[in-house]
């Protein structure tokens, strides 16, 4: 890829990876529920569950859920239950209490985080619709490994991103926690999982 075309490609990729989503506000959720390392875990786990979807779309198996809409529509409502499922949880059993926090259930939060990311459908749209439009079938490289290539620098760049994020949710959970109010903050966080299921669902009915 040429340096005029890195330009825009670089600029895309920072612009796509700070605008808020079901990535965003799940670790922002989990940091402000469990604390930072769960919020960490929770990145490490979209960061890992990225790499499905660069894998099937470099297969081409992103071009296949763009033309099978059933199988879409499948998979974005699983996504959807299953953070409905995370969320009712978070706000019927919340886990942290005034005046401590409860240790997050780091191997779980990595779970739930990379079967959120591998059921988040927009990801594999989103490589479809975006790399395709910087691969050269032209260049030296074959196309599958510029493909694979792209897809692994804008998932360090969302990376960066949702480190971010989780630094920002860190910042103020230590304020949301000295008004005595932490166990409120699992189902205000449980709210933003539920209501981020149901607007996923309710946007393409």
């Amino acid at each position: 890829m040429s340096f005029e075309a890195w330009i825009p490609f670089a600029l895309a990729t920072m612009t796509f990876a700070c605008m808020p989503g079901p990535a965003i506000l799940y670790m922002s959720a989990q940091t402000l529920a469990y604390g930072h390392r769960a919020g960490l875990m929770a990145a490490l786990g979209v960061h890992l569950g990225c790499y499905v979807h660069i894998m099937a779309a470099t297969a081409g198996l992103a071009a296949l859920l763009h033309h099978a809409p059933v199988l879409y529509s499948a998979i974005r409502f699983a996504g959807a239950l299953y953070m409905l499922w995370l969320g009712s949880k978070m706000v019927f059993s919340p886990k942290r209490q005034d005046g401590a926090e409860t240790p997050a259930p780091h191997p779980r939060v990595l779970r739930d985080s990379i079967i959120v990311e591998v059921l988040n459908p927009k990801t594999a749209l989103f490589f479809l619709t975006f790399l395709p439009q910087f691969v050269n079938p032209e260049a030296a490289l074959p196309s599958w490994l510029q493909f694979l290539v792209l897809g692994v620098i804008v998932n360090g760049a969302f990376s960066i991103a949702d480190l971010a994020s989780v630094g920002i949710a860190s910042v103020a959970s230590p304020q949301i926690s000295s008004k005595g109010s932490l166990a409120w903050v699992s189902r205000a966080s449980g709210v933003i999982l539920v209501g981020l299921s149901i607007a996923i669902v309710l946007r393409y009915v």
